[in-house]
């Protein structure tokens, strides 16, 4: 059952100011890497706090960092703040001001949370570092990349980091804390197939990559059926084919771009192992080149289970009993929190966003919005979880 002392800590008045901020920052969504007024209000607010703010990490990213006492512990919390490019299709007074963006997926909320978290935290009393991690561009998946690359750990290290992420469809008031694989990797594939192009009226004269396409989705699609185990996960969608100009030529060229998504880098190694086979095993039979490129956007998210077991630990005292979850559904999609937890060991954690037609609404859906009732409960978790590991 949840505590007196963290049902006291935050007042009315001082959530309805982050639930303001959450729709401010929601009617002015960013996109990608430039999130500089998203970012310029975060840092406005930790500086009134009493953090020191340095910006400008990896682009538009910014860390808050507090330290307290003599402790050298230091803990990682992170934000996300980049908005979807897509329209909003909701009529609240709060929804986007700029046509074609849209904070679809909760990030202006997981703002919000840890802003709110950071305000009781500048009062709390702790003993070590606090590095508040806010990063752009997630959905694109390079933002946490490009932080690190621009010395994140370095200048600011972390014993160990935490994120978390709302979750429609489940109440506000439950989680899932998921020690191991909890969300898949994503690479793109790009297949770039040659042959020669001619007059379709004679094939014979020409080496046409048509045929070619035809056998490589068959081919592609069976490396999940026949060539991965039950308990091996992955998701293979082609999701574009582009070839020709007219009906009556035969291209030179066709291209392909996959979408690959694993749970584990041992599975996403095989299926590679089996891409490489297929695409050599077809120029072979069908003459013709194919340059098979392959780019990892963001690896699997495996959470560590020693920081996963601190979580659970610290965060059960505000969930009422069973709403607390070590297994949740198996996700496919893809989360760039997944590249610090190879550089720091941590956590990724789930809260749920509420049920029913409104707040359970898929994110990147037009009509999604984040609940505004999970602000109160994600903060504690954060002022919570911060307190235990810097005691």
């Amino acid at each position: 059952m949840r505590t007196q002392e963290a049902e006291t800590t935050f007042s009315d008045t001082d959530l309805q100011t982050f639930v303001a901020l959450r729709r401010q920052i929601h009617a002015a969504p960013e996109l990608g890497g430039e999130t500089p007024h998203t970012a310029e209000l975060v840092a406005a607010k930790l500086e009134q706090w009493g953090y020191q703010v340095h910006r400008g990490i990896g682009g538009h990213g910014l860390v808050g960092v507090l330290q307290k006492g003599h402790g050298l512990r230091r803990i990682g919390l992170r934000a996300d703040m980049d908005a979807l490019p897509m329209q909003e299709k909701n009529a609240f007074a709060h929804a986007s001001q700029i046509p074609g963006r849209m904070h679809a997926c909760g990030h202006d909320g997981h703002t919000a949370i840890l802003l709110a978290a950071a305000y009781r935290l500048a009062t709390a009393n702790f003993n070590g570092t606090l590095n508040l991690i806010f990063q752009p561009d997630e959905e694109g998946l390079c933002g946490a990349k490009a932080m690190i690359d621009d010395g994140l750990f370095q200048r600011f290290p972390c014993d160990a980091i935490f994120a978390l992420h709302n979750m429609p469809g489940s109440p506000v008031g439950t989680a899932v804390i998921q020690a191991g694989p909890t969300m898949a990797s994503s690479e793109r594939v790009r297949l770039s197939i040659t042959g020669k192009g001619g007059h379709g009226a004679m094939p014979e004269l020409a080496v046409d990559p048509m045929p070619v396409v035809a056998s490589l989705i068959n081919a592609i699609q069976t490396i999940k059926s026949r060539n991965l185990g039950p308990e091996e996960y992955a998701v293979i969608s082609i999701g574009m084919l582009q070839a020709g100009s007219v009906y009556n030529i035969i291209p030179d060229e066709a291209s392909m771009l996959i979408s690959v998504r694993t749970d584990t880098p041992q599975t996403q190694h095989k299926i590679n192992q089996r891409l490489e086979q297929i695409v050599r095993g077809h120029e072979q039979s069908f003459g013709v080149s194919i340059n098979l490129q392959i780019t990892q956007l963001a690896p699997a998210l495996i959470n560590h289970a020693a920081e996963t077991a601190l979580v659970r630990q610290s965060l059960e005292p505000l969930f009422e009993p069973g709403q607390l979850h070590s297994r949740g559904p198996k996700i496919m999609g893809t989360e760039d929190f997944a590249w610090m937890l190879n550089e720091v060991p941590g956590c990724y954690f789930m809260l749920g966003n509420g049920e029913g037609e409104f707040h359970g609404c898929s994110v990147h859906n037009p009509h999604y919005d984040f609940n505004d009732e999970l602000i109160r409960l994600g903060a504690d978790c954060w002022v919570k979880l911060a307190e235990d590991f810097l005691a």
